[in-house]
């Protein structure tokens, strides 16, 4: 694959010496041939003779384009004309091509006519390159030609982009069937196209002047695929790119910033209702074991703790600073904060970006900056790391241990995960308000989550990424050995609108979000609930050995529903062998249902669901299990919870341990039965077909993208 850096140079160092910020046709086809890139043959015109010898040239039917700096969408000027087949129709189109351009912009610089060879009929795609404010260099790929903008069927890579996920795009888009070849059409080169997508990765990855690149459209067919029309604009001046500490800089500071040995409370108070009154009584009640030193400059004591005038006045030594000051005063403190060597200000005020105040909110980095200290917010509740026994936050206190690590950018969704964490038992290991994200950001808790002994998952809400290269990077890694749950608020136009509303995002195009975090590993939510249903769900369901799923149920309707469930959530429901087929219609009745699902019908004992379960438990065959409970009096919900956990507690002690989701419908009884499996580890959830299954789902995708299945 032959890729010539210099020719590309050469070219863009002559736009870029001229002060123009787009390539000519035959600038563009170099860069092309340069890298790689087929395009059809072709020539610049000036003159109705200088068309007619090109197409002689390269050999007819051609096509006519407008060649012109001013003139990018070269249809809506009239400016394209196809299937020429004889010198007179070439000559006539030149007049016509050059008449509309002048009448569509009488101002236009016109460099001439583009004669081209005209390819035979094929599928039409897009590739190209675009540079998001969040993510930077991107490829994107999808289905072209003049309904690109209509169908919007596009997915996108980080640039550059290696083989293996240049292939996977042409998979990611909705009509990936069109290029398996549709009536009676043969299917089209993938591994051609598959190289042009990589290969344009690769040239704005090597060339980051290059701003924006479309191949549009590219034919495709069972021959090749060659770029028909380039289009590529460049930008010598592009943003600087975001300040990043190094890897063990961030870690050194995450590690004092989230298990702190001493904490002070800047601003805190020995009066009820004030924050900083509330921070000190969470540290104290929350049963913080470390150093809180409580700084005010006129009180002599708070809660029964000295009081300091300055963290500087304080000999012990002090991890993190929690402000509960106003927010004009906190840049001035940051110096005395960075002067004591403290690692992290968790900046609780608001009156920031989020109202507009952008200079004071970076004013406030520079002052962190200058000083070495990394900042958490502004505009937050504060943070929670339970191993720590710490809050430090104004919140609750909250001492359920576990293994999930929740982030929020919003204050309200934060509350959410707190009350649910608390409602459903769900033991975190932390619960972290960023805010507007100032500086500590999503990645920065991702290279801390990745090394804490203490979380197996993390679950973010994020109203935007700060820097999306940075998230996407660590994700990847993290996602490899702990699952990564996202759920992106504002993936909607209106929803996006409200996040700028709320802390100064600029929530970028959600197919980019949807195909990056694809990338990267992650799982993504669509819901508040969703996110915390993960969270939970991923750190109690085993990681499955397999993908086939039975689905055992007391109710032909469930089995429906769970069935349509499990399509739309990619898994797959095993063919059913005919031994085992045999073994489970020794249980079930005559007018009972076997293969998959499994359906023991309501009328059956407990004696029938307990030898099912069992058996569907200890077939290796079988690795996931679906139970769908419908409520009798023959074998009430209780009943089946506790021999269903019986069940699974006796094939976890035999060394089985498979993912067990369970829907259970029926009256309010079934609400006790859920809560009594959740207690034991086993997923159950009440009145729904679809939410057990959306989690086993997830659990799924994670051990796909981590390569354990």
């Amino acid at each position: 694959m032959s890729r010539d850096q210099q020719a590309v140079r050469t070219i863009l160092e002559a736009v870029k010496s001229e002060g123009r910020s787009s390539l000519s046709s035959d600038e563009a086809r170099e860069l092309c041939q340069a890298y790689d890139i087929p395009t059809p043959g072709q020539g610049l015109a000036t003159s109705a003779d200088d068309a007619v010898s090109l197409s002689d040239s390269v050999g007819y039917p051609v096509v006519l384009k407008i060649e012109s700096p001013d003139i990018l969408h070269k249809t809506d000027a009239g400016g394209v004309i196809v299937g020429l087949t004889t010198a007179d129709e070439v000559r006539d189109a030149f007049e016509e091509i050059s008449a509309n351009a002048k009448a569509y912009n009488a101002s236009a610089s016109i460099s001439g006519v583009q004669v081209q060879q005209m390819l035979p009929a094929a599928t039409e795609v897009i590739v190209g390159a675009v540079t998001d404010p969040t993510f930077g260099k991107l490829t994107a790929f999808g289905l072209g030609g003049t309904l690109v903008e209509v169908l919007g069927d596009m997915t996108f890579r980080l640039a550059p982009t290696p083989a293996d996920q240049a292939m996977s795009m042409l998979d990611d888009i909705s009509g990936a069937e069109v290029l398996a070849g549709i009536r009676g059409a043969a299917p089209v080169d993938r591994s051609a196209l598959a190289s042009i997508v990589e290969n344009v990765g690769a040239l704005v990855g090597d060339f980051p002047e290059i701003d924006e690149l479309d191949l549009n459209p590219v034919m495709a067919s069972s021959e090749g695929a060659t770029a028909v029309d380039v289009r590529i604009l460049t930008d010598f001046n592009p943003k600087p790119a975001r300040f990043r500490p190094s890897h063990d800089d961030i870690l050194s500071a995450m590690q004092r910033v989230m298990q702190p040995d001493g904490v002070a409370v800047i601003g805190a108070s020995a009066e009820d209702g004030k924050i900083g009154n509330s921070v000190m009584k969470n540290l104290i009640d929350g049963g913080y074991e470390g150093e809180i030193y409580p700084i005010h400059p006129r009180e002599e004591e708070i809660l029964g703790r000295k009081c300091h005038a300055s963290v500087t006045d304080v000999s012990g030594n002090i991890d993190i600073a929690i402000f509960c000051i106003p927010a004009r005063f906190v840049a001035g403190v940051l110096a005395e904060v960075g002067q004591k060597g403290i690692a992290g200000a968790i900046l609780i005020p608001s009156g920031f970006a989020e109202v507009g105040e952008h200079e004071l909110q970076e004013e406030v980095v520079q002052a962190a900056r200058d000083n070495n200290v990394r900042l958490m917010g502004p505009n937050i509740y504060g943070f929670y790391y339970t191993h720590k026994n710490l809050c430090a936050t104004f919140c609750t206190p909250y001492d359920e241990k576990g293994s999930v690590a929740l982030s929020s950018q919003s204050g309200g969704v934060g509350m959410a995960i707190i009350g649910f964490s608390r409602s459903a038992k769900m033991g975190v290991s932390a619960i972290v308000g960023l805010g507007n994200k100032s500086d500590i950001d999503e990645d920065d808790l991702l290279v801390y989550f990745e090394q804490d002994p203490n979380t197996e998952v993390i679950a973010m809400h994020v109203e935007d990424l700060k820097d999306g290269q940075a998230f996407a990077e660590v994700a990847t890694r993290v996602s490899k050995t702990k699952p990564v749950v996202v759920l992106k608020a504002g993936r909607t136009s209106i929803g996006a609108k409200a996040a700028n509303s709320h802390t100064g995002a600029l929530a970028g195009d959600d197919r980019v979000y949807d195909s990056i975090l694809k990338q990267s590993g992650v799982i993504r939510a669509r819901s508040l609930n969703d996110l915390l249903e993960y969270a939970r769900g991923l750190s109690v369901l085993p990681t499955p050995k397999g993908e086939n799923i039975l689905i055992l149920t007391g109710a032909g309707g469930s089995g429906v529903l769970l069935s349509d469930a499990c399509v739309d959530n990619d898994l797959t429901l095993m063919s059913m062998p005919d031994d085992l087929d045999a073994a489970f219609k020794e249980f079930i009745p005559p007018f009972g249902a076997s293969g998959n699902p499994v359906d023991i019908t309501g009328g059956e004992p407990p004696t029938t669901y307990r030898a099912t379960i069992e058996l569907a438990l200890n077939d290796e065959r079988i690795h996931s299990l679906v139970l769908g409970y419908w409520h009798t009096i023959i074998t009430p919900p209780m009943v089946f919870a506790e021999l269903l956990s019986e069940e699974v507690e006796a094939a976890r002690n035999k060394g089985i341990n498979k993912p067990v989701v369970v829907s259970l419908v029926g009256d309010v009884e079934v609400e006790e039965a859920c809560r009594y499996l959740l207690d034991r580890d086993i997923l159950a959830y009440p009145y729904t077909a679809e939410k057990p299954v959306a989690v086993l789902g997830a659990k799924y995708r994670w051990a796909r993208s981590a390569g354990l299945l």
